[in-house]
C-alpha cells in the first residue's frame, strides 16, 4: 500500500487502484447505465442492447447518463461481453428479458470456424464510442473498459442461454480437454483484442467479468479456467501497463485466491464475503471493489446506507477500496437511492483524506 497521499487533482478511481488515497473513496456501479434509469428508457428504445451499441452517439450517451446523475468517479463503457463473439459472426444476440441467446450452440469441434479471430475493425463502433466518451467525460472520471472472462462468455456460447447447472460447459471440460482450451484460448485473444481497442482508444481501466466462475470448484477452475484469465492479464499488462485491471465474479469467494493469482490490480467482491475477509485472506495491501448486496438498495435507504456504514467500517479507511454493488443495479432500483448512496461514500469518506 502507498501512503504518501496523492494529489486532490488525480482522478480517485485511479488513486484508489493504486492504493493511494484521494480526495474520497470512489464510487461506481455495475450496470448503472440500465433500466432503472427513466432517461435510459426514453433513450434506448426496444430490441437488443446489441443494436444500441452499435450506434456510437447513443452508446455514449447511455454510458454518460450515470455519470451526470450520480456523480459517480468512472464512466463503464455501455456495451457486453458477447459483442466481441457477435462482431465475428458466431451466431449470439441478448434477448430482452432473458440474455444471451445462440440459437446453434458451441458443441464441437466444427464450431471452432464460427468463432474467428477479433479484428478491431470489427468493433470499429466501440472504438468510435470510446472516442466520443474521452472528449465528453471530465478528466476525473476515466472510462472503464471491460469483457467477458473467456468461461463466461463460453458458457453462453456452449448452453445457448444462461444457465443454472452449466451441463454442456462442464461436459466439454471434463470429455473434451483440448477441444475446450481450444475455445477459451481464442476467447482469451477476443478478450485482449477488444479491451485493448477500448484502452487504446481512450479508457484508462477495465473489468474482467468471469461472472459465473463461481459455478466452479476451485480444481476445476485452476485447471480448465485460470491459465485463459491469466493470460488476458499479462497480455494486456504488457500492452497497457499504466491500466489497471480488475476481476469480477459472483459467487466466487471460494476462488478468491486462485483469481487473484490471474493477475489483476484490483479483486472484485460480490456480497458474500466481507471485506476485511478478503484482506485476510489475499493480503493487508489488497485493492478491492465492492460490495454492497443490490438488494439491499431496494430494502430502502436505512437498511442501504447501514450497510454501506459496515462496508466502509471493515475497509477501515484502506486507501485501496472502490466502493461498488456487489453485482449489477436491479432494473426496479429506485435512482433516487443510488444518488443518496453515491453521496454518503463521498461524504463519509472525504474526512479521511
Amino acid at each position: 500500500m502507498k501512503t504518501a497521499m496523492s494529489s486532490n487533482t488525480r482522478a480517485p478511481f485511479l488513486a484508489a487502484t493504486e492504493g493511494e488515497r484521494a480526495a474520497h473513496t470512489p464510487v461506481w456501479f455495475m450496470r448503472q447505465a440500465g433500466r432503472h434509469l427513466p432517461e435510459y428508457r426514453a433513450a434506448r428504445g426496444e430490441g437488443s442492447i446489441l443494436h444500441a451499441i452499435k450506434q456510437p452517439e447513443l452508446a455514449a450517451s447511455l454510458t454518460l447518463q450515470p455519470v451526470r446523475r450520480y456523480g459517480v468517479d468512472a464512466a463503464v463503457l455501455y456495451s457486453d461481453i458477447v459483442v466481441p463473439a457477435h462482431a465475428v459472426g458466431f451466431g449470439i444476440d441478448v434477448a430482452p428479458g432473458t440474455g444471451p441467446v445462440a440459437p446453434e450452440p458451441f458443441r464441437s469441434a466444427t464450431d471452432v470456424a464460427r468463432l474467428r479471430p477479433l479484428e478491431t475493425d470489427d468493433i470499429a463502433y466501440v472504438v468510435e464510442t470510446c472516442s466520443i466518451l474521452v472528449r465528453e467525460l471530465p478528466p476525473q472520471v476515466p472510462l472503464l473498459a471491460f469483457a467477458g472472462a473467456p468461461f463466461t462468455v463460453a458458457s453462453y456460447l456452449i448452453e445457448g442461454r444462461p444457465s443454472r447447472d452449466y451441463v454442456h460447459t462442464k461436459a466439454l471440460m471434463h470429455t473434451d480437454e483440448s477441444l475446450w482450451h481450444r475455445l477459451l484460448d481464442r476467447l482469451a485473444d477476443h478478450a485482449i483484442t477488444f479491451i485493448s481497442a477500448q484502452l487504446s482508444a481512450g479508457a484508462r481501466a477495465f473489468q474482467l467479468f468471469d461472472s459465473w466462475a463461481g459455478a466452479l470448484s476451485d480444481a476445476d477452475y485452476t485447471r480448465f479456467v485460470l491459465p485463459h484469465s491469466t493470460k488476458v492479464f499479462s497480455a494486456l499488462a504488457e500492452l497497457h501497463p499504466t491500466a489497471p485491471g480488475i476481476h469480477f465474479g459472483i459467487g466466487c469467494s471460494h476462488l478468491l485466491a486462485s483469481m487473484h493469482r490471474a493477475g489483476p490490480r484490483v479483486m472484485g467482491l460480490d456480497w458474500r464475503m466481507p471485506i476485511d475477509q478478503a484482506r485476510a485472506l489475499l493480503g493487508p495491501d489488497t485493492v478491492v471493489q465492492g460490495n454492497l448486496d443490490p438488494a439491499l438498495v431496494l430494502a430502502g435507504e436505512q437498511p442501504m446506507l447501514e450497510s454501506a456504514a459496515d462496508i466502509l467500517d471493515r475497509n477501515a479507511s484502506h486507501p485501496g477500496h472502490i466502493f461498488n454493488l456487489g453485482h449489477g443495479v436491479m432494473p426496479t432500483t429506485d435512482p433516487g437511492l443510488l444518488a443518496r448512496l453515491v453521496e454518503y461514500v463521498h461524504e463519509r469518506t472525504t474526512s479521511h483524506v
